[in-house]
């Protein structure tokens, strides 16, 4: 055959070199002109929507993702095998890969699900393949290292924890015919549509172990990016395990909390921004940050917010990142150009300034 050559073998030009079973990433050099280490946590698509901006305007990033997923094909597989839970931390791949077609492929790819009348249905082709490679290797980080090789992530993959974590949480009024009761809601997937109103989550096991590699990125980083994302089950969980937590403290990075551009329903009906960050206070009251991250069409009440934030350390950094289409979903470019200017503005003198 003659003429332009098909897509998929204008991709084979740009596949990442195989990666030896035992890798492991190379700590990037930090000479003059070197970007600035992120470490982004979190879960779900707020998470995701960090790391598609955060790719944008560093090279070295980590993302550390919540492991309490108990719906669909991950609750599925968390309950048949026994494993963690992959569906946050496929998302989180997908977001980092490239703009290329290599990468676009390989994001759709791990993200398509099986639609059937069999116990295939509704599983994703990525948490099928993680799970396989947690099988074969009996790795997690090294499996998840190895995916995102094939997928030429931009970035780093790694579970908060190594073991399945259950999300309970008091709320008032779960039941709707006792709107005063306080009940204790099992379940990240329960917790995220209950009707009533939450009033603390905790984690089970209660002091679940850090993966070692996600405590060490934490304290090796310039910057910590904490949200966005469904505040209860999925920022609110990072404070909750020991070692994080402990390492969110001590490091020297800097700590950026980006706010959600509109409540959740079920989980945080009704929350004003501010109330986010008491709510966030309450369960690691010793955490301080550098810098919360608004949308100025999100915070009705300016003064509440810079009162808030001051009660945590930060100041507050308005900025439009959101979508133009007036959806609450944050908008990949508008997000990363809030980041850089955060992080120029706001970070020590770095070895990338």
């Amino acid at each position: 055959m003659t003429g332009r050559p098909s897509r998929l073998r204008r991709m084979r030009r740009t596949i990442p070199p195989a990666a030896p079973l035992g890798w492991t990433p190379r700590p990037r050099p930090r000479g003059r002109g070197a970007q600035p280490k992120v470490v982004a946590l979190g879960g779900g698509m707020g998470l995701s929507a960090s790391l598609t901006a955060l790719r944008r305007i560093t090279g070295d990033l980590t993302a550390v993702v919540t492991v309490a997923d108990d719906g669909g094909s991950s609750g599925r597989l968390r309950d048949e095998l026994g494993v963690l839970p992959p569906g946050d931390l496929r998302k989180a791949l997908a977001a980092l890969c490239g703009d290329d077609d290599w990468g676009q492929t390989w994001s759709r790819v791990i993200q398509h699900r099986f639609h059937s009348r069999g116990d295939l249905h509704d599983h994703a082709v990525g948490n099928l393949l993680i799970v396989a490679l947690w099988e074969q290797l009996g790795d997690h980080v090294q499996a998840l290292d190895l995916v995102g090789t094939l997928l030429g992530a931009h970035g780093r993959v790694l579970p908060m924890s190594a073991v399945p974590l259950e999300l309970q949480a008091l709320v008032r009024g779960h039941d709707p015919a006792r709107p005063d009761d306080v009940d204790t809601v099992r379940g990240q997937a329960t917790v995220a549509l209950t009707p009533g109103e939450v009033q603390s989550v905790h984690l089970v096991p209660h002091d679940p172990p850090a993966v070692p590699e996600a405590v060490e990125a934490v304290l090796d980083a310039d910057w910590v990016v904490l949200g966005p994302g469904s505040w209860f089950s999925s920022v609110i969980p990072h404070l909750l395990v020991p070692e994080l937590l402990d390492a969110l403290l001590s490091t020297k990075a800097r700590r950026v909390l980006s706010l959600n551009l509109a409540p959740q329903p079920g989980e945080t009906e009704g929350f004003s921004p501010q109330r986010h960050l008491e709510v966030l206070a309450r369960h690691a009251p010793k955490l301080a940050l550098d810098v919360v991250l608004a949308d100025e069409a999100a915070v009705p009440d300016r003064l509440s917010l810079d009162d808030a934030a001051r009660r945590l350390g930060a100041t507050v950094e308005l900025a439009p990142v959101a979508r133009p289409d007036g959806s609450p979903r944050h908008d990949p470019e508008l997000l990363a150009a809030a980041y850089d200017r955060i992080f120029r503005m706001h970070g020590r003198i770095g070895p990338w300034r």
